[in-house]
């Protein structure tokens, strides 16, 4: 009987094929339940919380580890449907989830990123504003906000003004799982245009404002990060697949070149998080017809994959006492891009820091020591899935009083207007200079 159940289970699917549809709650989580049961292995099905009308905001993680981090392995992160009534996204995370699943062990670059990344996936962040919509429109539709009739990407702490609106309960529970992981890369989808948009959403002067564009001192590592989604889609890096919208040059835009707001997540992730996060656009039409999802699939397939794998640019490590014991909170950033929040080490010592290949200098920070600089060089020929490698023994000296390593918060305030001078933020980057003349010269 055995013999014959095993047999059985090789020539039947564990889960029935996703089909090109949209997927409405129950449907959505029955799909992800039993991916979570028949792929228990490699799958972790969670509730990050609750929507204003008491839906669950599913998160499925893909890894070898799934229900746990694990020293090295740095987590990646997508999110779908904030705005409910931008539909294309949410379908894709589902079919990204089943390819996923349904590859591993079978395809060698999906079973290497398996083996090398944890993998968050939330296919709706808004579910009751999909479910709101009633009437699917490509431009005007309700279901844009939550049931509160807050637009979520207008509802995070923004780092250039106070936004005081109400803080949302889908808002609140994405802010809060942020606190659980060491998110390192992630990325945002939407619809409505064609383009892959970096922060920052907002500005201030000593962020290029003045020059309509609002840049992080990261800006090298961003504008690479949205090419590399852009480059493997033939429509978006076209550039002006949606005639109607603006022209964005090979699919990519800074997000305030393109129109600043107030409140968004991308900017809250990198600001206060640590987490490196692109908004994708990835439909001229919000609420596409279902016939048409197919099409998205083949278009962004290739993109979401290979965004997945930027999670192993730059450098990555552990900072040590001389005693072998991992130090917490330690600030490691690069010695000419400092971030207004500083990034620190987690619980478990680690640092990750996304970079492109160069030569650079760590400026490994511990309060009451003297900050310790150590070189790196990130070789042009990156390791196949996996950051460089770079352990830190910090140098102590006298006795570390250990509370001096505790984890206060970065105050939720406009960060960058009370610190105009804020010089790593003030400075362009070379490549942003250099792509700049590039189309002045040859336009």
């Amino acid at each position: 009987m055995d013999f014959a159940r095993l047999w059985l289970g090789l020539l039947l699917p564990l889960v029935a094929a996703l089909d090109f549809s949209y997927h409405h709650q129950e449907e959505m989580e029955t799909f992800l339940k039993n991916v979570a049961q028949n792929y228990s292995s490699v799958t972790h099905l969670h509730c990050v919380g609750k929507s204003v009308k008491g839906r669950n905001l599913w998160v499925l993680v893909v890894g070898r580890s799934p229900r746990e981090h694990r020293i090295g392995i740095p987590e990646f992160k997508y999110v779908a449907n904030m705005h409910g009534d931008e539909t294309v996204g949410r379908e894709l995370l589902l079919h990204l989830i089943d390819y996923l699943v349904t590859n591993d062990g079978k395809d060698f670059e999906i079973t290497r990123l398996i083996n090398s990344t944890r993998i968050h996936i939330m296919p709706s962040m808004n579910p009751d504003g999909f479910e709101a919509v009633k009437k699917p429109d490509c431009f005007n539709t309700n279901g844009r906000e939550n049931n509160n009739f807050y637009d979520l990407n207008r509802n995070f702490p923004d780092g250039f003004e106070f936004n005081n609106e109400s803080r949302q309960p889908e808002t609140v529970a994405v802010m809060e799982w942020l606190k659980t992981e060491t998110f390192v890369l992630s990325a945002n989808l939407h619809g409505g245009a064609l383009v892959a948009s970096y922060p920052f959403d907002n500005g201030v002067s000593a962020t290029g404002k003045v020059h309509s564009r609002s840049v992080t001192p990261d800006d090298d590592v961003f504008q690479y990060l949205a090419n590399s989604y852009a480059s493997k889609n033939v429509n978006m890096k076209k550039g002006d697949h949606c005639k109607n919208k603006m022209n964005f040059r090979n699919g990519i835009v800074n997000g305030y070149e393109w129109y600043p707001l107030k409140g968004g997540m991308q900017d809250y992730n990198y600001i206060w998080a640590q987490c490196f996060e692109i908004t994708l656009e990835l439909s001229c039409c919000k609420y596409p017809r279902e016939e048409k999802l197919p099409l998205f699939w083949d278009s962004n397939k290739a993109s979401l994959i290979e965004y997945i794998k930027q999670v192993h640019l730059g450098i990555k490590g552990q900072v040590f006492d001389q005693k072998g014991n991992p130090l917490p909170n330690v600030i490691v950033e690069v010695q000419d891009r400092k971030h207004v929040c500083p990034y620190k080490t987690n619980k478990f010592g680690e640092y990750y820091l996304l970079l492109l290949p160069g030569s650079y200098t760590l400026n490994v920070t511990v309060p009451g020591q003297e900050p310790y600089l150590t070189k790196v060089i990130i070789p042009k020929k990156s390791q196949d899935f996996s950051a460089l490698k770079k352990d830190i023994v910090f140098p102590l000296r006298g006795h570390l009083d250990s509370s001096l390593l505790s984890n206060p918060s970065c105050p939720m305030i406009p960060l960058y207007s009370i610190l105009p001078n804020h010089s790593a933020a003030t400075k362009p980057s070379l490549f942003l200079f250099l792509v700049t003349l590039f189309h002045i010269l040859f336009k």
